[in-house]
């Protein structure tokens, strides 16, 4: 995968309109370095990737993605409204089922079993913490019902247990990639474009001697997040509603009594907020001068303005919705690539691979 890192920003003081609280609008001045990176300037490079590959595929050779949505959520319809514009946009087939949520099971093994669908992706929550018959919550177990040839979200048994245990490739050859969870792999590209990993030392090394706190440990965004950064060297503060813990590479630990989120956020190169809450804020003044500061969350978990025109140096990332989409159709392509003519997978438990099983 190519790298795509920014070019240095101007760190003159300047004046941008915004709109801020009250009825007046009013200048807004940031602190020296300070930026604001949109999301379509991390995923520029990737569409124009995407597209390269979809146009050099026939019409009929196009992979196509089923989304399934069997909940209310106006944020899932909304991510789901992008997802079919985008993959229009760039030349892939993306379909929408809407389903009934006891009717998602056979939904999915019906997907699974379909030659024409090479990825499946379910919006969550579908029945939230609900216990399932099989062990765990009952979308856990939808996750691991979809196929690992189809998994575009990377996050069934087989994918977690790959990212968890640092295993980058499908196979024993080590000729196809693994995909990975798609918001967190869109924060990974954002860390990449603005130059937090350093090219300079080997693959898996590339965050060696970075701070990162992750403000969330969700199974889908904030959990596998600190994982994959800590497997590239960081050291990642992993703060939840209850609990703080630090993820090094292969392990988590307590950290010490006295620590606390300020503390950890102050000596932090990257800041990432993932609370699905508006009335989640973290204090800007926390923030180090020059720090990354990226908000995952659909809520603004920091007020951007204040934390612009106050920390210098900072880059701020509002939103990642369109890296996550664009990683979301490289991984559909990824996972076409990977089984493209594998009717059946042979697993070999002695070294945790898949391969495609051999013609009887």
């Amino acid at each position: 995968v190519r790298k795509h890192r920014a070019s240095a920003c101007p760190s003159h003081r300047r004046p941008v309109r915004s709109s801020l609280r009250g009825s007046m609008a009013a200048e807004l001045v940031f602190a020296p370095g300070a930026r604001k990176v949109t999301a379509d300037e991390v995923a520029q490079p990737f569409i124009k990737e995407i597209e390269e590959a979809t146009s050099a595929l026939s019409s009929s050779a196009r992979p196509k993605l089923v989304g399934f949505l069997a909940n209310s959520d106006p944020a899932a319809a909304k991510y789901a409204q992008w997802t079919g514009k985008t993959f229009q946009r760039d030349g892939m087939n993306f379909e929408l089922r809407q389903v009934e949520p006891d009717e998602l099971d056979r939904a999915l093994e019906e997907a699974n079993a379909d030659t024409s669908v090479h990825g499946i992706m379910i919006y969550y929550p579908v029945f939230g913490t609900r216990p399932s018959f099989h062990g765990g919550s009952y979308d856990d177990a939808l996750r691991d019902t979809v196929s690992l040839a189809k998994d575009v979200e990377g996050m069934n048994h087989f994918y977690r247990r790959t990212m968890y245990r640092n295993q980058r490739f499908v196979d024993s050859e080590q000729a196809r990639k693994c995909v990975l969870p798609c918001t967190p792999l869109a924060v990974v590209k954002v860390l990449e474009h603005l130059g937090a990993y350093d090219d300079q030392h080997p693959v898996g090394n590339r965050m060696s001697g970075k701070v990162v706190t992750v403000v969330n440990r969700s199974e889908v965004v904030g959990r596998p997040l600190a994982a994959m950064l800590a497997n590239d060297g960081a050291t990642v503060y992993s703060v939840d509603i209850d609990s703080t813990y630090v993820f090094l590479r292969g392990k988590v630990e307590p950290v010490p009594a006295e620590a606390t989120t300020e503390s950890v956020v102050k000596m932090s190169d990257v800041v990432v907020l993932a609370v699905p809450s508006d009335r989640y804020k973290m204090d800007p003044s926390w923030v180090k001068e020059g720090a990354i500061v990226v908000n995952v969350s659909s809520h603004k978990n920091i007020d951007g303005d204040l934390l612009l025109s106050t920390r210098p140096g900072v880059r701020y990332v509002p939103a990642v919705g369109k890296i996550t989409i664009a990683m979301l159709e490289r991984n559909l392509l990824r996972l076409q690539q990977n089984f493209k003519g594998s009717g059946r997978l042979v697993w070999d438990s002695s070294i945790g691979c898949v391969a495609p099983a051999p013609d009887q």
